[in-house]
């Protein structure tokens, strides 16, 4: 057989996933959100293994920022990246209660919140850092420039 017949390593591999640990959530559209995701990777010159997006409740990510973080705080986003840049492997979890809080603090769509944290935790996995002010304001303008590009699919 053709070596071209096989795939890929990195294609074989490359898997993003949503699953509701306790939210009762799941986003729509995941093909649309995996391709947007994967395409956002790509431009950050990052290699795909594997997301998984864990949306729960507060307490739940409460839970995990106190265990192994040790961090007595609510959060929306927590990323656990597995491997260095440019690899992207990682678990991501999502507080669906702490992204409907802040869309409604910042007079944003609920939708609008949760792709802004979606896309927040890939930057960070791409090297992308938000502790100064300057950090920080790179970060929001590149989850900006990763929604454009999220409206543009669909």
């Amino acid at each position: 057989m053709s070596a071209d017949f096989w795939p890929d390593e990195a294609e074989t591999y490359a898997i993003i996933a949503f699953h509701d640990e306790d939210a009762g959530f799941l986003p729509e559209n995941e093909p649309l959100l995996s391709q947007w995701i994967q395409n956002i990777i790509a431009q950050e010159q990052g290699q795909l293994q594997q997301i998984n997006y864990i949306f729960c409740s507060d307490e739940y990510l409460h839970r995990i920022n106190l265990e192994y973080l040790d961090h007595d705080t609510y959060t929306d986003i927590i990323t656990f990246p597995y491997e260095a840049f440019p690899l992207i492997h990682s678990d991501i979890f999502i507080s669906v209660e702490r992204v409907r809080e802040n869309a409604k603090e910042l007079n944003t769509s609920f939708d609008e919140e949760l792709h802004r944290v979606i896309i927040h935790g890939v930057l960070h996995l791409c090297g992308y850092p938000d502790k100064t002010a300057q950090e920080a304001h790179r970060m929001r303008e590149r989850e900006n420039e990763a929604l454009t590009v999220l409206g543009g699919l669909s």
